[in-house]
Protein backbone atom coordinates (compact mmCIF):
# COMPACT_ATOMS: atom_id res chain seq x y z
CA UNK A 1 0.00 0.00 0.00
CA UNK A 2 2.77 2.44 0.98
CA UNK A 3 4.58 1.52 -2.23
CA UNK A 4 1.56 2.48 -4.37
CA UNK A 5 1.22 5.86 -2.60
CA UNK A 6 4.92 6.59 -3.02
CA UNK A 7 4.76 5.63 -6.67
CA UNK A 8 1.78 7.95 -7.25
CA UNK A 9 3.53 10.85 -5.53
CA UNK A 10 6.67 10.38 -7.64
CA UNK A 11 4.58 10.23 -10.84
CA UNK A 12 2.65 13.39 -9.90
CA UNK A 13 5.90 15.21 -9.12
CA UNK A 14 7.38 14.11 -12.46
CA UNK A 15 4.31 15.36 -14.40
CA UNK A 16 4.37 18.67 -12.54
CA UNK A 17 8.04 19.21 -13.39
CA UNK A 18 7.48 18.15 -16.99
CA UNK A 19 4.53 20.56 -17.44
CA UNK A 20 6.69 23.40 -16.18
CA UNK A 21 9.41 22.59 -18.71
CA UNK A 22 8.56 24.38 -21.90
CA UNK A 23 10.37 26.53 -24.36
CA UNK A 24 10.15 28.45 -27.59
CA UNK A 25 12.39 27.92 -30.59
CA UNK A 26 11.82 30.55 -33.29
CA UNK A 27 8.06 30.78 -33.84
CA UNK A 28 7.40 27.21 -32.62
CA UNK A 29 6.53 26.42 -29.00
CA UNK A 30 7.59 23.11 -27.46
CA UNK A 31 6.50 21.40 -24.21
CA UNK A 32 7.84 18.40 -22.33
CA UNK A 33 5.41 15.53 -21.81
CA UNK A 34 5.33 13.31 -18.71
CA UNK A 35 7.99 10.89 -19.99
CA UNK A 36 10.42 13.67 -20.95
CA UNK A 37 9.76 13.66 -24.71
CA UNK A 38 9.56 16.93 -26.61
CA UNK A 39 6.08 17.51 -28.07
CA UNK A 40 5.39 20.17 -30.71
CA UNK A 41 2.31 22.32 -30.18
CA UNK A 42 0.22 23.75 -32.98
CA UNK A 43 1.27 27.24 -34.08
CA UNK A 44 -1.50 29.85 -34.10
CA UNK A 45 -2.57 30.96 -37.54
CA UNK A 46 -2.10 34.68 -38.11
CA UNK A 47 -5.10 36.48 -39.64
CA UNK A 48 -4.74 37.03 -43.34
CA UNK A 49 -4.11 40.63 -44.28
CA UNK A 50 -6.84 42.24 -46.36
CA UNK A 51 -5.44 43.63 -49.60
CA UNK A 52 -6.06 47.33 -49.92
CA UNK A 53 -6.35 48.07 -46.19
CA UNK A 54 -3.58 50.69 -46.36
CA UNK A 55 -4.32 52.08 -49.79
CA UNK A 56 -4.78 55.86 -50.11
CA UNK A 57 -8.06 57.72 -50.36
CA UNK A 58 -8.19 60.56 -52.89
CA UNK A 59 -10.18 63.41 -51.33
CA UNK A 60 -11.91 66.41 -52.88
CA UNK A 61 -11.41 68.84 -50.01
CA UNK A 62 -12.82 71.80 -51.91
CA UNK A 63 -16.22 70.19 -52.50
CA UNK A 64 -17.59 70.99 -49.03
CA UNK A 65 -16.32 74.56 -49.37
CA UNK A 66 -18.03 75.23 -52.69
CA UNK A 67 -21.18 73.14 -52.16
CA UNK A 68 -23.77 71.92 -49.72
CA UNK A 69 -23.71 68.11 -50.00
CA UNK A 70 -27.32 66.95 -49.72
CA UNK A 71 -26.93 63.27 -50.58
CA UNK A 72 -24.21 60.72 -51.36
CA UNK A 73 -23.98 57.74 -53.71
CA UNK A 74 -21.31 55.06 -53.98
CA UNK A 75 -20.37 54.13 -57.54
CA UNK A 76 -17.93 51.70 -59.06
CA UNK A 77 -15.27 53.15 -61.33
CA UNK A 78 -14.23 51.63 -64.65
CA UNK A 79 -10.43 51.90 -64.92
CA UNK A 80 -7.51 50.61 -66.94
CA UNK A 81 -4.66 48.70 -65.33
CA UNK A 82 -2.27 51.66 -65.29
CA UNK A 83 -4.96 53.87 -63.72
CA UNK A 84 -5.44 51.39 -60.88
CA UNK A 85 -1.69 51.33 -60.21
CA UNK A 86 -1.49 55.13 -60.15
CA UNK A 87 -4.47 55.33 -57.79
CA UNK A 88 -2.87 52.82 -55.43
CA UNK A 89 0.16 55.13 -55.36
CA UNK A 90 -2.09 58.11 -54.53
CA UNK A 91 -1.27 59.93 -57.77
CA UNK A 92 -4.65 61.48 -58.56
CA UNK A 93 -6.54 64.75 -58.14
CA UNK A 94 -10.34 65.22 -58.26
CA UNK A 95 -10.56 68.87 -57.23
CA UNK A 96 -11.91 69.99 -60.62
CA UNK A 97 -13.81 66.80 -61.43
CA UNK A 98 -17.57 66.44 -61.89
CA UNK A 99 -20.07 63.79 -62.94
CA UNK A 100 -22.46 64.09 -65.86
CA UNK A 101 -25.19 61.85 -67.26
CA UNK A 102 -24.91 61.08 -70.96
CA UNK A 103 -26.77 58.42 -72.92
CA UNK A 104 -28.32 56.91 -69.79
CA UNK A 105 -24.90 56.41 -68.17
CA UNK A 106 -23.02 58.40 -65.53
CA UNK A 107 -19.52 59.57 -66.42
CA UNK A 108 -16.74 61.12 -64.37
CA UNK A 109 -15.12 64.06 -66.14
CA UNK A 110 -11.87 65.94 -65.53
CA UNK A 111 -10.53 63.65 -62.80
CA UNK A 112 -6.75 63.68 -63.14
CA UNK A 113 -5.03 60.31 -62.68
CA UNK A 114 -1.33 60.64 -63.43
CA UNK A 115 0.23 58.25 -65.96
CA UNK A 116 1.80 55.20 -64.33
CA UNK A 117 5.53 55.87 -64.07
CA UNK A 118 6.45 52.34 -65.20
CA UNK A 119 3.79 52.19 -67.90
CA UNK A 120 4.45 51.57 -71.56
CA UNK A 121 2.75 52.80 -74.72
CA UNK A 122 -0.52 51.51 -73.24
CA UNK A 123 -0.49 54.22 -70.55
CA UNK A 124 -3.76 56.11 -70.06
CA UNK A 125 -4.84 59.66 -70.83
CA UNK A 126 -4.79 61.46 -67.43
CA UNK A 127 -8.10 63.35 -67.72
CA UNK A 128 -10.15 61.03 -69.94
CA UNK A 129 -13.80 60.56 -69.00
CA UNK A 130 -14.46 57.40 -66.96
CA UNK A 131 -17.64 55.43 -66.58
CA UNK A 132 -19.29 55.25 -63.16
CA UNK A 133 -21.05 51.99 -62.31
CA UNK A 134 -24.47 52.45 -60.69
CA UNK A 135 -27.79 50.63 -60.57
CA UNK A 136 -30.47 51.76 -63.02
CA UNK A 137 -32.62 53.00 -60.16
CA UNK A 138 -29.76 55.18 -58.88
CA UNK A 139 -29.06 56.53 -62.37
CA UNK A 140 -32.74 57.48 -62.66
CA UNK A 141 -32.59 59.32 -59.33
CA UNK A 142 -29.44 61.20 -60.30
CA UNK A 143 -30.91 62.11 -63.69
CA UNK A 144 -33.83 63.84 -61.98
CA UNK A 145 -31.58 65.59 -59.46
CA UNK A 146 -29.14 66.77 -62.11
CA UNK A 147 -31.92 68.63 -63.92
CA UNK A 148 -32.65 70.84 -60.91
CA UNK A 149 -31.29 74.40 -61.16
CA UNK A 150 -28.24 74.98 -58.98
CA UNK A 151 -27.43 71.29 -58.50
CA UNK A 152 -24.46 69.32 -59.76
CA UNK A 153 -22.79 65.97 -59.12
CA UNK A 154 -19.27 66.09 -57.68
CA UNK A 155 -16.88 63.34 -56.61
CA UNK A 156 -16.08 63.56 -52.90
CA UNK A 157 -13.48 60.81 -52.72
CA UNK A 158 -12.00 57.84 -54.56
CA UNK A 159 -11.09 54.80 -52.47
CA UNK A 160 -10.76 51.02 -52.62
CA UNK A 161 -13.30 48.60 -51.16
CA UNK A 162 -12.75 44.85 -51.46
CA UNK A 163 -9.96 45.52 -53.94
CA UNK A 164 -12.23 47.56 -56.24
CA UNK A 165 -12.05 51.29 -56.93
CA UNK A 166 -15.08 53.24 -55.72
CA UNK A 167 -16.20 56.86 -56.04
CA UNK A 168 -18.40 58.67 -53.54
CA UNK A 169 -20.61 61.02 -55.56
CA UNK A 170 -22.18 63.98 -53.80
CA UNK A 171 -25.45 65.62 -54.79
CA UNK A 172 -24.21 69.19 -54.49
CA UNK A 173 -25.95 72.55 -54.28
CA UNK A 174 -23.76 75.59 -54.90
CA UNK A 175 -22.97 77.95 -52.05
CA UNK A 176 -23.28 81.71 -52.22
CA UNK A 177 -20.39 83.93 -51.19
CA UNK A 178 -21.82 84.49 -47.70
CA UNK A 179 -22.22 80.72 -47.31
CA UNK A 180 -18.55 80.30 -48.12
CA UNK A 181 -17.63 82.96 -45.56
CA UNK A 182 -19.64 81.09 -42.95
CA UNK A 183 -17.84 77.89 -43.89
CA UNK A 184 -14.47 79.57 -43.38
CA UNK A 185 -15.59 81.00 -40.03
CA UNK A 186 -16.82 77.60 -38.85
CA UNK A 187 -13.60 75.94 -39.94
CA UNK A 188 -11.47 78.56 -38.14
CA UNK A 189 -13.58 78.23 -34.99
CA UNK A 190 -13.17 74.45 -35.05
CA UNK A 191 -9.40 74.82 -35.37
CA UNK A 192 -9.32 77.26 -32.43
CA UNK A 193 -11.22 74.79 -30.26
CA UNK A 194 -8.93 71.92 -31.25
CA UNK A 195 -5.86 74.07 -30.56
CA UNK A 196 -7.18 75.07 -27.12
CA UNK A 197 -7.93 71.46 -26.21
CA UNK A 198 -4.46 70.40 -27.32
CA UNK A 199 -2.82 73.08 -25.17
CA UNK A 200 -4.94 72.06 -22.17
CA UNK A 201 -3.76 68.44 -22.46
CA UNK A 202 -0.10 69.49 -22.22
Amino acid sequence: MMGLVASSLVEAFTVKRASAACGTIGDTRFTMDAVGLMAKTTKKQEPEKTHGANEPTILNRRATYDYFIEDRYEAGLSLTGTEVKSLRAGRANIRDAFARIDGGEVWLWNAHISPYENGSYTNHEPTRRRKLLLHRREIGQLTGINKRPGYTLVPLRIYFRHNRAKVEIGVARGKKDYDKRNTIAERDAKRDVERALAERRR
